[in-house]
């Protein structure tokens, strides 16, 4: 049913405390939703599960782990690579500061900022209704106090939308893990190669590699255990060390170039899917299941090549016009 342009103004009228542009606008969605949401090209992207899963939380992780199945975690950085991984399952997707690299075209994690991350983490959190969200704390926003670690871990939460954060480091980030579980906020710890921290390692190099190195690492596992994280990562560590210090924890390990021995595995979905040119450099422990690269590179040329031939739009793409209609039109135009 429509507003008639009479009744629209007595309702302005009288409306003295309300808009009339947002009394008009009321008035006039009915008319306008029905064409503009069928044919416009920016309707939202999101549709929802067929089958909906229930939503996985910290509850949804420790059964896992305790039954001893597999727990699958993948990155995202925006709406259409969330909304993938969360329809293909994923029990956890985290917002990793890799995003740096694959999607802002950085030198290295390091770079990014925290408004930054919560832009993309946001974007995540939109597309995701059924994964456990992380949003990873880039470099600079949690080292120098537990106090700032809390406020930026605050703001990942109220402003990011997403379930969790995660930091890097092991002993050394006891206080701040601490400080952030207190408050309520689920943690995330990451140890062994922390990208972040690249140039004091000497590169991204494996670490653990001796017993000294490897006694290290299992140290930081406790730590970060005992601090309060809910699981932590375990990245480019030896498989052998990364499984002893799996059946040394309570809490969940997260593997990511650390073997089948871990409790769960993460990779970056761009390295993964093969979103990526040729010749691209990739770590060892990553195993590419796609080539999403050479698909879009094979559409958008043909994209090209039927526009430069005409031959896209067909008329199957247009609107059409009834002949009256088009036939006043062009005598419109031949009296102008």
């Amino acid at each position: 049913m429509y507003l008639s342009t009479s009744l629209l103004r007595s309702c302005v009228s009288r409306a003295r405390g309300a808009r009339p542009t947002t009394l008009a606008a009321a008035a006039a969605r009915p008319l306008l939703s029905a064409r503009q949401t069928r044919q416009s090209s920016h309707s939202p992207l999101g549709t929802p599960l067929a089958n909906p899963r229930k939503k996985v939380t910290l509850g949804t992780l420790r059964a896992l782990h305790k039954k001893g199945e597999p727990i699958t975690m993948i990155t995202a950085h925006d709406f259409p690579s969330a909304h993938v991984a969360d329809h293909a399952g994923m029990d956890v997707i985290l917002v990793g500061d890799s995003l740096a690299m694959v999607a802002l075209g950085m030198e290295d994690t390091s770079e990014i900022l925290l408004d930054e991350m919560l832009l993309h983490c946001k974007s995540v959190a939109r597309a995701t209704k059924g994964a456990f969200t992380v949003g990873d704390l880039p470099m600079g926003s949690y080292e120098i106090s537990p106090e700032q670690a809390l406020a930026s871990a605050i703001r990942c939460i109220k402003e990011g939308r997403v379930q969790g954060v995660k930091l890097e480091g092991g002993k050394e980030m006891f206080a701040t893990i601490q400080k952030i579980t207190q408050a309520g906020i689920p943690v995330l710890g990451h140890i062994g190669l922390t990208p972040q921290r690249q140039n004091a390692l000497g590169g991204f190099r494996v670490q653990g590699k001796t017993s000294n190195g490897a006694m290290k690492i299992l140290e930081d596992a406790l730590a970060v255990q005992e601090a309060g994280c809910f699981a932590v990562v375990v990245e480019a560590v030896p498989a052998e060390v990364a499984s002893i210090i799996t059946k040394k924890l309570s809490i969940p390990t997260i593997g990511i170039g650390a073997g089948n021995g871990c409790s769960g595995q993460v990779l970056v979905q761009v390295d993964m899917s093969g979103n990526f040119p040729p010749g691209r450099f990739l770590p060892k422990f990553v195993k590419k299941y796609g080539d999403v690269w050479s698909e879009s590179l094979k559409a958008i040329e043909t994209y090209r090549d039927e526009v430069k031939s005409r031959q896209y739009p067909a008329p199957e793409h247009t609107y059409p016009l009834p002949k009256d209609e088009l036939d006043a039109f062009a005598k419109s135009v031949e009296q102008a």
